[in-house]
Formats: structure tokens, sequence, C-alpha cells
């Protein structure tokens, strides 16, 4: 693996005192780190800040270490033009650049490395640690000096995440992204440190991934225009792993430089483009997560191939009968499993209401209402001696091995464990994502949300959601609970999204270790590439530090992290990132002529402009 020794040279650091102490609620870094000191003075960037790698071992033959540079520097820069100049009484407190020792040519990065790094900009020589996200955070432009300015050092921050999971959504069924605007969401979920891209790519309204081994199953694309070829995915999932900070047998990888680079080995029958959208992701330290969602919402699948349907009357869920259907299963997780190297796979499993669908077991109602259907689908479920509820857990069972067969872990919906949880494969994480308190029957919980509970007519309680319930049986959570994490209820303000704790009603340790993370979902039904921005930010960024920061730092009122969110919001829209405001519904147009109060900003007029003198010779390492 890759292992950095980056420098951060300058010559003759003498510091200026040029603030008093301020409350660290003020301090504008999203997410809060997990410690935080700092100083109050100020350091210059030379306008020729550079990269070197003096001492390594082996040179930078992918170019991984010159790109992640070139990142870091246009995020810190991409605002305003750099043109001042540092007189010469301020020499001694400018920042020269970085020097990167390469030490092995092993370059992965894989989900679940420690993450934890230090971030140290000292007065002396001693080493700095520091993860470079943070640190583009505290890089300030001076409107005064027209300088990139480091505020408030010395600097020590020890940090690490709260959950190894910490994923946001993307639906490109109910509406095609384009492969621009996914990489602009890839890129904005580094600056979050959100480090699961979880792709939910296809669905009953369309299949826009190209799947080799069955090709007519994007015949159900919205249109030509309307699809990914393997390729494309590829480059998604290929770059987007290298912008996460983590340690490698003690040594530091950060987010947004030149770091792991992990070479998917797709075939040359799928990409002869290597340097692929999967590839986009693991450049930036994201994982992505393939989701095909069966055996409901695939409805989109017998455009291309008719006979995994029950039968022309009723087109959803898959046949469960028909062999054939899990034969395509495997062939697109043999496919994905090419291309999408993250350790899971999302199969999906809910909202299959065997009452109302294809599974139905009543004769009399499949007769009037489907009359192929029965004489296909359930007469061939009660021959392999099936209920309708027994063909859903068949399905989900088989799809699970199939999955395992190809090195993945499964994901699945929270419906596949209210109903057969005790079958499970002991690998299963359970996506929740339900939540509602009320009692009424399972009939009826269908006829208004879908839910299967069961074959019996029985009373179903709905409450805060299952991940206790799951915990507690062992088998790990993701937590994703709909009225406070999906980003399409624009009703939901971004407080919500803040103060949702996943580990609500889990109290045994052991226990609240099971529950992996939490994501927020970006459901496609009201979005695509003109809104999907706007609708994400910055309520999601409220939920990225309800994972990212330990809770005893989180704050208990929203309001108290007002002014940093704010401050975060407009550095995203620096970044090209269309942020919406923080005021009104999701994605609401600005109410108002912006402004931001003082108290909430980096003002050089607090700051100061920084002169100071002096000739001592430092040099600050930064170890990765």
């Amino acid at each position: 693996m890759v292992k950095l020794v980056v420098g951060v040279l300058f010559l003759g650091l003498v510091f200026q005192l040029v603030v008093s102490s301020v409350d660290i609620d003020s301090l504008n870094i999203w997410p809060m780190p997990h410690s935080v000191s700092y100083g109050h003075q100020v350091l210059y960037m030379s306008k020729d800040f550079e990269l070197r790698t003096e001492g390594s071992k082996y040179p930078d033959e992918s170019g991984i270490l010159k790109d992640g540079f070139s990142r870091f520097l246009y995020v810190i820069r991409a605002s305003h033009v750099v043109d001042g100049n540092v007189s010469d009484s301020q020499q001694s407190l400018v920042l020269q650049g970085i020097n990167v020792l390469i030490s092995s040519v092993d370059d992965e990065l894989q989900y679940g490395i420690d993450e934890s790094y230090k971030l140290s900009i000292a007065s002396s020589g001693d080493p700095v640690y520091a993860h470079l996200e943070t640190f583009s955070q505290l890089c300030q432009f001076n409107f005064h000096t027209r300088l990139i300015e480091v505020r408030q050092t010395p600097w020590d921050i020890s940090d690490q995440p709260r959950f190894p999971y910490r994923g946001l959504l993307i639906d490109t069924s109910r509406h095609y992204l384009p492969l621009p605007i996914i990489k602009k969401v890839v890129d904005s979920m580094t600056y979050t440190k959100l480090n699961v891209l979880h792709w939910h790519i296809v669905d009953s309204q369309s299949f826009p991934l190209e799947i080799p081994s069955y090709p007519n199953l994007w015949n159900g694309a919205y249109s030509i225009p309307e699809r990914y070829t393997m390729a494309d995915a590829a480059e998604v999932v290929r770059q987007v792993i290298s912008a996460f900070f983590c340690r490698l047998n003690g040594y530091m990888i950060p987010y947004l430089c030149f770091i792991h680079f992990l070479y998917s080995k797709v075939k040359p029958e799928l990409s002869s483009n290597h340097f692929s959208f999967c590839s986009y992701a693991q450049r930036r330290g994201i994982n992505v997560l393939a989701e095909i969602d069966v055996p409901g919402h695939a409805q989109s699948w017998g455009t291309g191939y008719p006979t995994l349907w029950p039968s022309q009357d009723c087109q959803q869920p898959l046949d469960v009968s028909n062999e054939f259907t899990f034969q395509v299963i495997d062939g697109i997780l043999s496919d994905l499993s090419k291309v999408f190297k993250f350790k899971y796979v999302h199969l999906g499993g809910d909202e299959v209401n065997t009452r109302e669908n294809c599974f139905d077991g009543d004769y009399l109602k499949a007769i009037f209402t489907y009359p192929q259907n029965w004489l296909t689908l359930v007469f061939r479920l009660q021959k392999q001696g099936m209920n309708a509820s027994q063909g859903y857990e068949y399905f989900v069972l088989r799809a699970q091995e199939i999955a395992l067969s190809h090195g993945y872990e499964c994901i699945n919906w929270e419906e596949t464990f209210r109903t057969f949880g005790d079958k499970l494969k002991l690998k299963t994480v359970v996506h929740n994502w339900y939540a509602l308190k009320i009692l009424m029957p399972s009939n009826l919980i269908s006829l208004f949300v879908t839910y299967q509970c069961g074959l019996e007519k029985r009373w179903c309680r709905l409450d805060v959601g299952v991940a206790a319930q799951v915990v507690a049986a062992g088998l790990r959570c993701v937590v994703s609970r709909q009225d406070k994490w999906y980003l399409d209820h624009l009703d939901t303000f971004w407080p919500e999204f803040y103060s949702y704790e996943p580990l609500t009603n889990i109290t045994d340790p052991k226990q609240q270790e099971l529950v992996i993370g939490g994501e927020v979902c970006m459901w496609g039904e009201t979005v695509d590439g003109s809104d999907i921005e706007q609708t994400i930010w910055p309520r999601a960024a409220a939920a990225a530090e309800r994972l990212w920061t330990p809770y005893e730092k989180l704050a208990k009122d929203p309001a108290q992290v007002i002014g940093r969110l704010t401050q975060f919001r407009c550095l995203l829209n620096q970044r090209g990132v269309a942020a919406a405001p923080l005021t009104g519904y999701g994605r609401g147009a600005p109410r108002e002529p912006d402004w931001i109060p003082k108290r909430f900003c980096w003002m050089e007029e607090e700051l100061g402009s920084g002169n100071g003198s002096g000739s001592s010779h430092s040099v600050l390492l930064l170890l990765i």
C-alpha cells in the first residue's frame, strides 16, 4: 500500500497574535472534528505552493499524487484570483509546499480502513499529521493581501469518524442523471466526509445500465441516450476512493490529495477504458454501493426479457417460479462484481406486497384479476410447495446466495427482516427506512403504504424503526429513517437531519457497534440534473456531521450550529456546488438578498492582515 510522508515547508516561522480566542462552536470546520485546539496566528500559502516527492522510494507512475494535489489546490483557489504578494518582512510566514515520500507501490484502499487522522500546524519542527479536506477548510482568502491564509495557527486536531458507513443514495431509475452530474455529487460528498455512494441504478421505471451478460436488459431505459455503459460505471467507481484520509500500518491517507488508487480489474470485454465512474469515486475516497432491487421494483427488466414477468397481465414482481429469473440475477451480479469492488451489494427486497400482486394465492381473485398469471405463477408456486409469502422468502434468500457466490455481502431493505428475519444470512446488513407510529391491520397498511407484514391477517405496529430489533437479533444495520433522512421530503428541514440519532433505543454497547452507520436518501421521483444538488445540500451535510462527529461533541440544539452550517453552505457555493439556503423547504430559492452575519464568518477585519517578522526555520511533516 502507498505510504506517504508529506512535509509542509515554510521558511523563517514567526507568528503574530492577531485574534483573541473564539468559542469552538464558531470554528468554520464541517463536520466538527473529535478534538480541536488552535491559536491566534496567521500563515500564508505561497502562490507557487508545490508538490515534491524528494526521498521517495517509488515514482508517482499513476499520476495520482499530481492529480490529487491539483484537486486540493483547485478547491482552495476556486473562488478568487490569488494575485497578492508577500512583503519581504513576511517571507518567514510563507508555506512553500508539500513533500510526499512514497514508500510502497501497493495503493489499495478499502472500506473499513482506519480513517483517524491528526492535523497539526505548529511553530516548531515537530511532525504534523494532516487531513487535507479539513486543512482546505482552514485556508481562507484575505481580501486585503489577496493571498490564501491559514488562520488561527497553531492547530492541533485529532479526529476519527463515529460510524464507518456514511452514505448518500442517488436514484437514476426515476430520473436519469448524466455522468457529469453524478461526478459533481461525488465531489461534494468528499467535502462532508461521506464515504458511500449508494447507487440505486434500476427500478420499475427504467433499467439504464448495460449488463453484458444479458444485453437486452437496458432496453428498459427511457431512451437510448439515457443509459450507462459498464465503462461509465467503472469510471465512477474507481476514481472515488482516494480522497479520504485513512491510516494504513501507521501511515495516514488524506482526503482530497494524492492518496490511494484502486486499479479495478475490469475485463477487456467490459471496458477498454480502465480509468473509468467507479474510478472517479475511488480516487475520492468513496465506495460505490450498487443496488439491484429484487423481486419488486423490477418491471423494467421485462422490457428486454418478457419471460421475467409472471405474465403480460402482471409485470412485477419478478417471476420466482422461473429458473431464468435467477440466471439473469446471477449474470447481473457477475458483471457488477468486475466493476463494483465495494464489499457490499444492495439487493433491495422492499415493498413486495404479496396480497396485491402476482404472488397472490387467492384462486378467485387470481382468476378474475390475473387469469394468465393464475395459470402460470400460482400453479407453479403451489407445485413447488410454496405460498406467496414463502415465495417471497425463497426469492430473497436465493438472491443472497447468488451474491455471496460472487464475493459480496448483502444489504436488504427492512421488510426482509420483518417478514423472515431469522432466515436471513448472518452477513446480511438490514437497511432501515420505515417509521410510522401507528397500530393498524396489515391489510390496511398494504393499501396505504404497500408494506409487507406477512400473509396472515394480523395487526402490525410500525414505530420509530426496526434498527433496535435488528441489532438485538445479532445482525448489522444501516439507518435511513424516511421521516428524518429522506431528501425528497422537502418539508423535512435541516435541523431534523441534524438531530436524528441513529442509535435511538439502542443502549447496549455491543449492539450499538452493529449499527455500522446511516444514509440520507435522494429518491429520484422529483429530481433530475437541474435540481439535485440544491435538494441534497446543505441538508445532507447536517446528517453527515451526525455520522462523523462523536456524540458528545454534537450540538444538543441545532441552533448552535447554524453559523457553521451557514458558512459551510457558502463554502459549497464557492466550490461550485448549488447548495440551497438553510431557510425554507428543501431546494427552496433564496428569500432575500444574501447575507451572512459577521459572527458566522471568517472576517479578515477580525483576523487582521497577518503582518509579522522573524527568521526562525521550521518544517512541518505530514505523515500519510
